[in-house]
């Protein structure tokens, strides 16, 4: 076979590699570990990283070999630092002491929408990265070097840095230097050699990253505002509910609590998330105490909302005291979750994201996402129970209540497997990431979604005097909705008494009236 064709296999290899690198880092300090070159077609190659880019926003570059640079100077680059590139001794052994190059490997940038400028095709067949005799003929490129077509925008595009070993040397360097980005764009990163004799290299050292307004990546950097702005939205929330939580403190029921909590941890985690993303911008460090703290608290955050949902679905504290029999069962499908929840978001965002991390991230996704549908399935089912329940009681104003929680949960769920099926869409027309500057809209949805539901929640549910009209009650058929409201409203805090003190239980006939499940009547009893 004709050393300068790729096969189908290895062009797949390098496609994948190429995905790989756009997404598989997370911050944008980029550090290099001994990492091997790959051999892909006749090239060996390393991914150096790929981020979205914004253009500088003053043409004066640093001096060359300043390091002073601030988050927020400006200025946008890639900025190459103890970049250092060892080979084995087996290929230094092939060459005298006194040859000057002796090995070279080629340092390449391109912007994704110039990836075709990069490597070449003889006579119509597969690309192939390196220069060949043939390829040599028809691109006139340079036999052993990379295949450089320079872009009709910019002919200094793509960029490509020459590093040579000299004589018997194992390691070659490369000087810091910066490349800086005057055109916005999704950038990649890639360490080139076509020299043979290099197989087995290494890479050591890192590459920094930057944007005009700090370390952040593109496609992150618009979260941080986001995350302002949900701080705000959640703070907002809070006065208004904690206000009238206080106020009706004594009429507080029990599922107003967990609301309570979910509204205070909501304001939390969008507080975390905003450090998070502060100091990644200001240092370029992703940093894995607060990182692993925010997604620690979004995933208990996630657990508690989808269980109170649950328990409300189920009618708990307003058509059943007790969760009965169930309570095991909600308990432990709440552990399930959040330990689900905790490992797929610790894999995507503590720490950098390796080939490795990438494969784990999919096989925790598909648990997730089972997770996710059994709730929903047993959310609107329990719902359906509870809302039976209510009409055969006749009760007004708990069923009204009901209906609007049921329509909103609705509408939550279409626009969730709605918008899932644009992430797809989303995701399969753009393979290598060149919308990356729509990418954080993608995130941001699902936090948006999740706190209008807790409005609409926070809404139904708002404590005031006439909070235990809400509340369970065991009168055969319904205690009148107006006389509770009549009692609640106009009477004084004893009368209120009076009516929690109701609760009593007339005949056998109403215990079965209120059960949901069959297999919780025993555990009822006993509680």
């Amino acid at each position: 076979m004709n050393p300068a064709r790729i096969s189908n296999r290895q062009l797949s290899l390098l496609s994948l590699l190429l995905l790989l690198a756009i997404y598989s880092t997370d911050a944008s300090i980029h550090v290099y570990d001994r990492d091997p070159f790959r051999e892909v077609g006749n090239a060996y190659l390393v991914s150096g990283g790929s981020e979205g880019l914004a253009a500088s926003r003053t043409a004066t570059p640093l001096p060359r070999h300043s390091t002073v640079v601030t988050a927020t100077d400006g200025r946008s680059f890639i900025r190459f630092q103890n970049i250092t590139f060892r080979r084995t001794e087996a290929s230094a052994a092939k060459y005298s002491k006194n040859e000057r190059r002796t090995g070279l490997v080629q340092v390449v940038i391109f912007e994704a929408a110039d990836r075709d400028n990069i490597g070449g095709s003889p006579y119509g067949g597969q690309r192939s990265i390196c220069c060949t005799p043939d390829l040599a003929k028809v691109e006139g490129c340079k036999q052993g070097e990379v295949i450089r077509i320079p872009s009709a925008k910019d002919p200094n595009w793509p960029v490509t840095v020459n590093v040579y070993f000299r004589g018997k040397s194992l390691t070659a360097q490369l000087r810091t230097t910066e490349a800086y980005i005057m055109k916005t764009g999704m950038y990649n990163l890639f360490f080139i050699s076509c020299d043979p004799n290099l197989k087995g290299m290494t890479l050591t050292g890192q590459t920094s990253w930057k944007n005009p307004d700090g370390y952040l990546p593109g496609r992150m950097a618009p979260l941080k505002k986001f995350y302002v702005i949900m701080v705000i939205a959640y703070a907002l929330l809070c006065i208004a509910w904690f206000s009238q939580y206080v106020k009706f403190w004594d009429d507080v029921l029990q599922l107003q609590h967990c609301i309570s909590f979910v509204v205070a941890i909501g304001l939390f985690e969008m507080i975390l998330w905003y450090f998070d993303y502060s100091y990644f911008n200001n240092t370029g460090i992703r940093p894995v105490a607060i990182t692993t703290w925010v997604v620690t608290v979004g995933a208990i955050r996630r657990t508690v909302s989808r269980l109170l949902i649950l328990c409300v679905s189920m009618g708990y504290g307003v058509v059943r005291p007790t969760l009965g029999g169930l309570t095991t069962k909600v308990m432990l499908i709440g552990v399930t979750y959040f330990l689900s929840t905790e490992l797929l978001n610790v894999t995507e965002n503590v720490g950098t994201i390796s080939d490795i991390a990438g494969r784990a991230r999919v096989i925790l996704v598909l648990p997730n996402a089972l997770l996710d549908a059994f709730l929903i399935m047993w959310i609107f089912t329990s719902l359906s129970k509870t809302l039976t329940q209510l009409q055969a009681k006749r009760s007004s104003v708990k069923l009204d209540t009901y209906r609007k929680f049921s329509n909103a949960l609705l509408i939550t769920v279409v626009l969730s497997v709605v918008w899932i099926g644009y992430e797809v869409y989303f995701k399969a027309t753009d393979p290598f990431n060149e919308r990356w500057q729509s990418g954080w809209i993608i995130t941001s949805f699902w936090d948006i979604l999740a706190f209008a539901l807790l409005c609409v929640i926070c809404y139904l549910w708002t404590p005031s005097q006439s909070s235990q009209r809400y509340a369970y009650s065991e009168e055969k058929g319904e205690d009148s909705d107006e006389e509770t409201e009549a009692l609640n409203s106009g009477s004084p805090k004893g009368d209120i008494s009076l009516v929690k003190q109701e609760r009593r239980e007339k005949n056998g006939q109403n215990t079965d009236e209120f059960d949901l499940d069959d297999d919780d009547d025993a555990e009822g009893k006993r509680e």
